[in-house]
């Protein structure tokens, strides 16, 4: 490495240290309690599996797959030292923002390996930023476990894809969102069996462990848990009722069953129960145009990244929740883009950044001013539902767009 090569790469893990300090000791500061959910809900999940009472996905049902219990014991366990001076909230905090930086500096560790790679290292910049605009939701949520393993998954599919497919198949067993990443990898890639066979093991490795710790229909109740929510306040088909919440003519209410807040207005009920299949018809749709890429060989770092991102945003914007951390879903396929194909991820990106900062400044920032249905955050909210629904359109027009392969020539 030379030592032109060396200060840059230095001056990126600085910025990578830095933002997670910020965004760590934001959540501390910051109003809305961005990281009430790892200590009122996650800390006492593990609390209950590690003391003998019930394990949440194996004795009751759960609304995560199984796999995201994993970390939050690791966080536990790693807590316990700190417990003293601490106290039990106190040290899980520490414990979490630790371990998501760790996890964080592997996949980073890989994505900067290359430090004379150009692409690799705006995609490095990208994703500190990313993290620095959507502020501490990015660090204290379940679902920054899963971006960095996408991150690694992503950079491995085309040199170890079965590990990549393996990396893939856990972080959905964590939360659904990397299957989108694995779906668009065996559409686009060429070892699609091998990555549809790792897929399989590791599917049928927590479907044992899981039926051997006793679940039965807790196994896949993550899904079915889906089917009972209503039309959360930040989803994007939640915008027009929000403006009538101004009104008077919905109500946004509390629902102690899911642990959010929900549009209580006619008709939310019905939007609602369309967008689930609405958005299996979108995904399915983006997968066949991505399928009639792969069959006339479109290269793979043209074909995977608008198809990928497409997918994962399908499965926001077409969705009755819309939960702020789902932005952070964003990151991974943006970082791909960015190093497969950066000229083409310029566009995406921006997108991705402004869609970072307006979600921050709705929650947590204005979050007390958005239950109280006041225009500066619905608008603001509004803009980003608008900006995600733009990067969907930006995304399936990159992925129509890509070239066909011409089959080689016989001589």
């Amino acid at each position: 490495m030379t030592r032109s090569g060396s200060a840059r790469t230095a001056v990126l893990w600085t910025a990578f240290l830095l933002v997670h300090a910020v965004v760590a000791v934001a959540g501390w500061i910051l109003p809305s309690q961005p990281m009430g959910d790892v200590v009122l809900v996650y800390e006492p999940w593990a609390t209950s599996a590690l003391s003998g009472g019930p394990i949440v996905g194996v004795t009751e049902t759960w609304v995560y797959p199984q796999l995201a219990l994993v970390p939050m014991l690791a966080a536990k366990i790693l807590s316990l030292p700190l417990i003293g001076g601490l106290g039990a909230s106190g040290a899980y905090l520490i414990a979490w923002a630790l371990m998501i930086t760790v996890l964080d500096a592997l996949a980073f560790g890989v994505l900067t390996r290359r430090s004379s790679a150009q692409p690799r290292r705006i995609a490095a910049w990208f994703w500190c930023a990313a993290l620095l605009f959507l502020g501490p939701i990015a660090l204290y949520r379940i679902d920054a476990v899963t971006v960095p393993l996408a991150v690694i998954a992503g950079l491995w599919l085309t040199r170890r894809p079965v590990i990549a497919a393996a990396l893939l198949t856990a972080g959905a067993w964590i939360k659904i969102w990397p299957g989108a990443l694995l779906v668009a990898a065996i559409v686009a890639g060429r070892a699609r069996v091998r990555m549809l066979f790792a897929a399989a093991l590791v599917t049928a490795g927590v479907v044992a462990v899981l039926f051997l710790l006793g679940a039965r229909a807790e196994i896949f109740g993550f899904l079915t848990e889906q089917t009972g929510r209503g039309l959360q306040i930040e989803a994007v088909a939640a915008t027009p009722f929000l403006w009538l919440a101004m009104t008077g003519g919905a109500r946004i209410e509390y629902s102690f069953d899911i642990l959010t807040f929900q549009i209580v207005a006619p008709g939310a009920d019905a939007v609602g129960s369309v967008l689930t299949p609405l958005m299996l018809l979108v995904a399915l749709a983006v997968a066949a145009i991505g399928a009639v890429k792969a069959v006339r060989r479109a290269a793979f770092s043209r074909l995977f990244p608008p198809l990928a991102l497409s997918l994962v945003v399908a499965l926001i914007a077409v969705n009755k929740v819309g939960s702020p951390q789902f932005q952070t879903w964003l990151f991974a396929p943006v970082i791909l883009w960015l190093v497969l194909d950066r000229t083409r991820a310029k566009v995406p990106a921006a997108i991705v950044l402004a869609l970072a900062a307006l979600t921050c400044l709705v929650y947590p920032l204005n979050y007390d001013a958005l239950l109280r249905a006041e225009f500066l955050p619905i608008l603001m909210l509004s803009v980003r539902n608008i900006l995600l629904l733009v990067l969907l359109i930006v995304g399936i027009r990159a992925l129509v767009r890509v070239p066909s392969t011409p089959p080689a020539v016989k001589e």
